[in-house]
């Protein structure tokens, strides 16, 4: 962003033993069921790199190329997986059933998301493979469109190539926003920065899709195999099991977005990529616009730890 940190306003605090720590800045948008803006904090108009945001429109760009695929295996092409063992099979279905192998997916050898998972690999003489990065599911969707159409599946992360066509316009259409940047995310897939209200207004635009469609297809999938989408261990999956019809999804560098049945929506982006500043972030947001249970206290829980006591927390600041 073009101005400082200190412009934006305060999201979180963290406080320790009675005392303001440290402050997580950023900017913030509610819409409104009718799709109009709320609340606006900071500068939510200013273009954001998505990061794993973008990945149900990403997801849409696999079926408009016309892949059979849906289900549980369409909600992993859309998730940030945990690289939970059921994770991996899946990843391996859509692999096989293009009659490829892991050898295929250019995501990078990382270790999983979820700390649990990752120490168990380790655990068990495990490594970083392809596979266990969270973007291998959406990888491999991308593969397997690939292979039904016969495109080359070695240029697949190519801007160029026909599926990172199909995600630009997908994403583009569903934000109504022409995308500012073109960068590259942390799995290598091409990234473009649009707003946050455009996230906002494109996860909305997810959920009041015609049945049928492949916007709706994804948002359905996502909603009724929300394990698929992150693990059993993730806000995101606590949060579609306790709300409803809720569409939610997190990015790296503390980008989440939000949509509820009704046309509401929520998206943020916590400036400097805090993780810890997310949960409590998120959980007011979802307060202000109506959303209650006790979810909201899982998902904000964010407490702070000295001398293996709980001595404070990170706690929303708007």
């Amino acid at each position: 962003m073009s101005q400082s940190a200190a412009a934006l306003p305060v999201l979180a605090e963290v406080i320790r033993s009675g005392f303001v720590e440290g402050r997580h800045h950023g900017s913030l948008v509610l819409l409104a069921a009718d799709g109009s803006v709320e609340l606006a904090l900071g500068r939510p108009d200013d273009p954001v790199f998505p990061r794993s945001t973008a990945k149900p429109f990403q997801a849409v760009a696999t079926l408009r190329a016309g892949l059979a695929i849906g289900g549980e295996l369409l909600a992993l092409a859309a998730s940030s997986h945990s690289a939970e063992p059921f994770h991996r099979d899946a990843v391996r279905e859509i692999l096989h059933g293009a009659g490829l192998t892991e050898d295929a997916l250019r995501t990078p050898a990382d270790l999983p998301l979820d700390q649990v998972e990752a120490e168990a690999l380790l655990g068990s003489g495990g490594q970083r493979s392809p596979i266990m990065m969270d973007c291998s599911g959406k990888h491999a969707g991308w593969l397997a469109a690939c292979v039904a159409n016969g495109w080359d599946t070695a240029s697949y992360l190519d801007p160029a190539h026909p599926i990172q066509q199909l995600a630009q316009e997908a994403l583009a259409e569903s934000t109504g926003e022409t995308p500012t940047h073109l960068g590259v995310d942390g799995c290598g897939a091409p990234l473009l920065a649009v707003s946050l209200t455009g996230l906002a207004r494109g996860y909305r635009a997810l959920l009041l899709a015609e049945p049928g469609t492949a916007q709706r297809l994804v948002a359905d999938a996502m909603r009724a195999h929300p394990e698929f989408v992150a693990g059993t261990r993730r806000a995101d999956t606590w949060l579609m099991r306790a709300v409803p019809g809720v569409l939610s999804k997190m990015g790296a560098e503390a980008v989440q977005v939000v949509a509820l049945p009704d046309g509401r929506a929520l998206a943020f982006k916590i400036d400097d990529g805090a993780e810890r500043a997310r949960g409590p972030v998120l959980a007011e947001a979802l307060r202000r616009l109506g959303v209650r249970g006790e979810v909201l206290e899982r998902i904000g829980a964010e407490p702070l730890h000295g001398g293996g006591a709980v001595v404070g927390e990170v706690r929303a600041a708007f």
